[in-house]
């Protein structure tokens, strides 16, 4: 692959947890969180974007969402659980996306708020036609993903790098 050809970065935020007496990071989906996952899931396959790689935060929640969402995909990626992505500012997911080799061309990143609607915020320059409004009027709510595309390596990749080509949450 060139690195002329452009990158896709997928932030997807878990899906709605649910509230028990457990720690944050053992938290589970609720039930419509596992609902909204399965759909994210289909929205994500009949967008057609062919992922590479999924980097996801080792929180129940996350794994969870990632778990009902990749069913629905026709294809599954290589899956990363990482513990850096929980509670992670965008910089530092920044960082971890900067490691990405080369030689993989699409990366959804399953994340928590607010590292993962910061982020999209701080990497996209501009937006397709009301993506950013659509994505800023609602504080990018459970299971929803936001994609961008960018030209050059992953270890370029910085702020205002990025186009937002489309935003989706389960409300649309």
């Amino acid at each position: 692959m060139s690195v002329a050809e452009p990158r896709k970065i997928v932030l997807f935020r878990h899906a709605k947890a649910d509230w028990p007496q457990v720690n944050d990071h053992d938290r589970p989906l609720a039930e419509r969180g596992r609902m909204d996952a399965a759909v994210a899931g289909r929205k994500l396959a009949d967008s057609g974007i062919p992922l590479d790689l999924a980097l996801c935060s080792t929180a129940v929640r996350t794994r969870e969402t990632w778990k009902l969402a990749v069913h629905e995909l026709p294809h599954r990626p290589k899956t990363v659980y990482e513990e850096r992505i929980y509670e992670a500012s965008p910089g530092e997911l920044i960082a971890l996306l900067n490691e990405t080799p080369d030689d993989v061309h699409s990366v959804i990143l399953i994340g928590h708020n607010p590292g993962v609607h910061a982020l999209a915020d701080i990497l996209a320059d501009s937006a397709e036609s009301d993506a950013r409004e659509r994505m800023t009027r609602r504080g990018f709510p459970a299971s929803s993903y936001a994609v961008l595309t960018f030209d050059g390596s992953w270890k370029a990749l910085e702020p205002a790098m990025a186009r937002l080509t489309d935003y989706w949450e389960p409300s649309e």
